[in-house]
């Protein structure tokens, strides 16, 4: 999850953020089995002049059992989430006051419908990854069968995520 824009009520992105978790904890069917800390990062691709980013990942367990963990459900409601939080989409990458992934989901694999999984770039994203690996040390990409530190490993270490303090 991320956040850049405050939110029209004057949240800043760091409370759009902690809002989100709250509401994730909310979602029916689900769980909030663990939350990363919080991070700092730039806008990737960088954006000129746009804020930087609050980044954290949540970790949620379905307490359905099996069938009715629906992938495209799931991201139905993380986009509501994004709604009302006042998320604007007017160009690729623009600044947002909540930005909801799902990352993967049970080692799920699929190209469509959507959403993608795992999502196609996550592995290619330190401000996913860093706080994933926080929650989640050793999981393993579904895909590239490579462990979250490897791919870390992988990546410049340029824009690396800043702890936020709290």
């Amino acid at each position: 999850m991320g956040s850049n824009l405050a939110a029209a009520d004057g949240s800043s992105p760091l409370q759009t953020c902690q809002s989100a978790v709250a509401a994730l904890a909310r979602l029916p069917g689900w769980r909030l089995a663990m939350r990363s800390r919080w991070y700092r990062t730039l806008p990737e691709p960088p954006l000129p002049g746009a804020p930087p980013f609050v980044n954290g990942v949540a970790l949620l367990e379905h307490e359905g059992g099996g069938g009715d963990a629906d992938p495209a459900r799931l991201l139905a409601a993380l986009h509501a989430l994004e709604d009302a939080a006042g998320r604007a989409r007017p160009f690729p990458n623009a600044p947002r006051t909540l930005d909801l992934d799902l990352i993967a989901m049970d080692g799920l694999q699929r190209e469509a419908p959507p959403p993608i999984l795992p999502h196609p770039r996550a592995h290619l994203r330190r401000f996913v990854l860093q706080p994933l690996a926080d929650i989640w040390p050793g999981w393993r990409h579904p895909v590239l069968g490579r462990t979250v530190e490897d791919l870390l490993a992988d990546l410049p270490d340029s824009n690396l995520p800043k702890p936020i303090p709290g």
